[in-house]
C-alpha cells in the first residue's frame, strides 16, 4: 500500500483513529503517503473519487471552514494543526484554514508567504493556499521546500473572481493539484497553473450552461459540469501563469 485517503472526519476520536492507522501503516511501509479531504460539508462525487483513487493521494485538503466560519467542532483545529499537518505531504488550505493552522492572520501577500513557511516547518514540503483575498484580489500562493532547511520556491497566481458559488471546487482543485504534481513533482508552479486553468475553464462552462438554461446563477450554488469539462481536466490550455517571488 502506497497511499491512504481519509474522507470526512467530524470528531477527535475518529481523527485519532485515522492517525493511528497511518502510523501503523508507515511502520510497515515508511514511504506511505497520507492525504485526505477532511471535509465537514463537502461531499466527494463518484467521478472525483475515481480520479483521486487512480492517482493515489499524497495531499491533504484540511476542510475546516471558510470566510471566518468553522465547519467542524473547534476542538478539532488543534488536532489538525498538531497531528494531521506533520503527516501530510502537501497541504491545500484556503485563506481561513491557513490562518487556523498557523495561528497567524493573513492580510497581505507577504503574510500568505509567511504562513507557507510556518506550515513547511511543521512537515509538508508543498503548500498551496488555494484562495487568498487581499486588496480586492483573489490569489493562489504556492510554496515548495525541496529540502528541509532550504528556502522554498514561492509563487502566486492571480485568479479572476466569479461572483457565484459553485459546489465541489475545493475537491476538484485538490485532486488536480495532486494529479499534476505527480506528473511534475519538481514543478509545483506548473502543476498549479494547470490546475487553476482547468478549474477556471470548468467554472466558466458551468456558468454559461446555467445561463443558457435561463437559470439565475445568483439564486443558489451551482453544480460543476465535470463530465462536460473532461477535455479541460485532461488537457487544459494554460491561461493563468505563475509569477515567482524573488
Amino acid at each position: 500500500m502506497t497511499g491512504l485517503f481519509a474522507g470526512y472526519i467530524g470528531s477527535v476520536s475518529f481523527l485519532n483513529t485515522v492517525l493511528e492507522v497511518i502510523n501503523k501503516l508507515r511502520s510497515i511501509n515508511p514511504k506511505l503517503t497520507y492525504g485526505g479531504s477532511i471535509a465537514a460539508t463537502a461531499k466527494i462525487t463518484p467521478v472525483l473519487l475515481v480520479i483521486v483513487l487512480e492517482i493515489f493521494l499524497s495531499v491533504c485538503d484540511p476542510v475546516m471552514g471558510d470566510e471566518g466560519k468553522l465547519y467542524v467542532p473547534p476542538e478539532l483545529v488543534s488536532v489538525y494543526r498538531e497531528q494531521v499537518v506533520p503527516v501530510a505531504s502537501m497541504l491545500t488550505p484556503n485563506h481561513f484554514e491557513a490562518e487556523q493552522l498557523t495561528g497567524f492572520r493573513i492580510v497581505s501577500e507577504q503574510d500568505g508567504r509567511k504562513a507557507c513557511d510556518i506550515l513547511h516547518s511543521a512537515g509538508p514540503s508543498k503548500v498551496v493556499v488555494t484562495s487568498i483575498n487581499v486588496d480586492g484580489n483573489l490569489l493562489l500562493i504556492g510554496s515548495h521546500q525541496k529540502e528541509k532547511g532550504q528556502s522554498p520556491m514561492q509563487f502566486k497566481i492571480l485568479i479572476p473572481k466569479i461572483p457565484t458559488y459553485f459546489m465541489g471546487t475545493g475537491d476538484l482543485m485538490t485532486a488536480l493539484l495532486l494529479g499534476w504534481s505527480n506528473k511534475y513533482p519538481d514543478n509545483l508552479d506548473k502543476a498549479a497553473e494547470l490546475a487553476v486553468s482547468s478549474v477556471q475553464a470548468l467554472l466558466l462552462r458551468t456558468l454559461a450552461d446555467y445561463q443558457i438554461a435561463g437559470y439565475d446563477p445568483q439564486s443558489s450554488s451551482l453544480e460543476i459540469r465535470l463530465i462536460q469539462s473532461q477535455d479541460d481536466i485532461r488537457s487544459p490550455e494554460i491561461k493563468y501563469r505563475a509569477e515567482a517571488y524573488n
